[in-house]
């Protein structure tokens, strides 16, 4: 009779209707990234930020020069995600590329589960998943096994925590600087958070009685100061700012980069939609906010708009901007009480499952970077010749780093700079021929390996002194034949 009552206590203590709706989306979007897995690995930087993350590992200690390139060796350099790079290299050491893709995926489940447990405190729950999946469309294109999918809910907390302490009339709590702290060690958008302080800043004084204001002002100062030495929790120290800030200078090259280019409206797509929709629901609804968190969502338009990597941050901050004044002009409800939680046995049971689950999807499916990003024949191939300088194309840089072959370039534009970069695209466009040439001959090039499509392989099919070598669906590797 005890061994009944007890089974029947057990079956108590956990059913799904004790999962609540946030828990529900995390889980949800936890299984569609994972099973969509090899989407994560679609991008080479993934190669060099585990390289990095497995040097570390391995010295015990942080680079502080180039170590992989021939035109920038030994030249300064941060690794400003260092941090996220250990991380990547001890979860591929666990499980090869399964344990990055899971890593991100556990990420990127956990930021829009923090996303709709936030946005529940203030609206219905079904308009919370509703905004959710809406957040999670627009977001799809940039999730990847690179730092950023890392700091996400960082940022989503911290942006919440200012948003809350602007909202009580209050300086944010010293206890959300540690936040910005780890957010500084796994990527070097953490700049964006000390603008964040400002604007949330501003925002506080706004609303502010003007016999309080001074205190407030001098109280979100302090704040801001401590968050700017937070910030320098680095094994880099101050570096880590000045490493951060070389991204924003790269001017031209911006450009060149495809997630740092503008949104592109040639096509219509969800992020137009979704602008369209946000404002025809303002005007129908007769949306108010007051100036400083105007000035909030316009600065985060411009940031999708100004470069299509900025979108994921447009589609996780926006609705927190709005999310206290629509739900107050609209007597909306909330959907759960702010303190509100999942039950410690209910979040027990949720990771029980959803690991067994995972341990059988990695042990039945095969993750790898693709083909087009990893050319092994062709580095098989360019090993036999046993170049000394291999001019490269862009989307190999991070394979042949993997593959302990000096590069020429690839994804860390801060270290090359604009200048060395926009020259090197031209050249490869062949938009300055005489600029190729001058490549190959002053860096003393025995080896080219490029894609296919790039303009440069039918300038060296024709031209005397190189040969084709191999060639496939993914890369042509010339050598020179004298």
């Amino acid at each position: 009779m005890s061994t009944e009552a007890g089974t029947i206590q057990r079956a108590k203590a956990f059913s799904l209707g004790d999962v609540p709706a946030w828990l529900w989306l995390g889980i949800g979007v936890y299984a569609l990234v994972l099973i969509g897995g090899r989407a994560l690995l679609n991008d080479s930087d993934t190669y060099w930020q585990i390289a990095v993350g497995q040097w570390i590992l391995d010295h015990h200690a942080l680079p502080r020069v180039d170590i992989y390139s021939f035109t920038r060796a030994g030249e300064p350099w941060t690794s400003s995600s260092w941090l996220s790079q250990v991380l990547y290299a001890v979860s591929y050491n666990l499980a090869g590329w399964t344990g990055p893709v899971v890593l991100a995926a556990a990420s990127i489940a956990v930021t829009f589960a923090l996303f709709a447990h936030i946005l529940g405190r203030r609206i219905p729950a079904a308009y919370a998943v509703a905004v959710a999946i809406a957040a999670l469309v627009l977001s799809m294109g940039h999730f990847l096994a690179r730092p950023h999918v890392l700091v996400l809910p960082i940022m989503l907390a911290w942006a919440y925590g200012l948003m809350s302490a602007s909202e009580r009339g209050q300086a944010p709590s010293p206890w959300l600087l540690p936040l910005i702290a780890l957010w500084a060690n796994l990527h070097g958008g953490f700049v964006f958070g000390l603008v964040l302080v400002g604007a949330f800043a501003l925002d506080a004084l706004w609303n502010a009685d003007r016999a309080q204001q001074r205190s407030l002002a001098l109280r979100w100062a302090v704040f801001g100061l401590g968050a700017l030495v937070a910030c320098c929790a680095t094994p880099y120290g101050w570096g880590s700012i000045l490493a951060a800030r070389k991204i924003l200078d790269l001017g031209e090259l911006l450009h060149l980069i495809y997630e740092w280019m503008p949104a592109d409206f040639s096509k219509f797509g969800a992020f137009e939609m979704a602008i369209l929709t946000l404002i025809a629901g303002a005007l129908y609804g007769g949306v108010k906010l007051t100036p400083p968190r105007i000035a909030l969502v316009l600065g985060l338009l411009h940031m999708a708009l100004s470069h299509v990597r900025n979108v994921e941050i447009f589609a996780l901050l926006l609705p927190i901007v709005v999310l206290a004044p629509v739900a107050s002009q609209f007597a909306l409800r909330p959907a759960w009480p702010a303190r509100t939680g999942a039950p410690m046995s209910v979040m027990a049971a949720v990771m029980v499952l959803l690991g067994g689950w995972t341990w059988l999807l990695g042990a039945n499916t095969t993750f790898a970077p693709p083909e087009s990003q990893s050319p092994s024949a062709a580095v098989d191939a360019l090993k036999a010749h046993h170049p000394k300088r291999v001019l490269n194309d862009l989307p190999f840089g991070g394979y042949l780093i993997w593959r302990q072959i000096p590069v020429f370039v690839d994804g860390r534009a801060e270290l090359y700079g604009e200048a060395f970069d926009v020259a090197y695209y031209r050249a490869m466009q062949l938009k300055d021929v005489n600029q190729f040439l001058d490549i190959l001959k002053r860096w003393d090039i025995d080896a080219v390996l490029l894609t296919p499509h790039t303009p440069a392989v039918s300038l060296l099919d024709n031209i005397s002194g190189w040969r084709r070598a191999y060639a496939d669906e993914n890369a042509v590797l010339h050598v020179r034949t004298n």
